[in-house]
């Protein structure tokens, strides 16, 4: 059976999308595992330049993705569902009944988001440079967690646990 996953961020363009891309490129061609992404309030944004750049940086080329809204058929057809974010975390909770792992938690084992840029820095706008230094950061973060990531799959291979009434 092939393994599956999905990781949940917000709009599907920065941290789940960059989640999904290293994950995949790290992996390689040969690889048993689908991994795709998705948002939950996906729109038809299109992934910032920093963003681009800095995945393009890295090896990868994120040009043809297409954001993508989470639904119950992206839920039921992927082995385990991985959160971004807190709000993520919830939303999947209530909305599927589904208790989801962070990126953070199943790479090292640590219950901790990653913050989207407004929530680490409200007021972002002021300084462009700390934004976007932030936005490197955390496509960077992801990068080189997903080798730990993927020594833990086994662990979470089949991480979807229904919430108990």
């Amino acid at each position: 059976m092939t393994q599956s996953i999905l990781f949940v961020c917000t709009g599907n363009v920065f941290r789940s999308m960059a989640a999904e891309y290293a994950l995949r490129a790290q992996l390689g061609r040969q690889s048993s595992y689908r991994v795709e992404s998705a948002g939950i309030e996906a729109k038809t944004n299109s992934i910032h330049p920093v963003i681009s750049k800095r995945l393009i940086q890295k090896g990868t080329d994120p040009s043809a993705h297409i954001p993508q809204r989470l639904t119950k058929k992206l839920i039921d057809r992927n082995n385990l569902i991985i959160a971004m974010g807190l709000g993520h975390r919830e939303f999947i909770h209530k909305q599927f009944g589904l208790n989801v792992p962070f990126f953070n938690e199943v790479s090292f084992g640590e219950k901790t988001p990653i913050l989207d840029l407004h929530e680490a820095l409200p007021d972002w706008e002021r300084d462009i440079d700390e934004a976007r230094a932030y936005v490197e950061w955390v496509i960077d973060h992801i990068w080189e967690s997903v080798p730990a990531l993927i020594a833990r799959l086994p662990h979470f291979s089949r991480s979807r646990r229904p919430v108990k009434p």
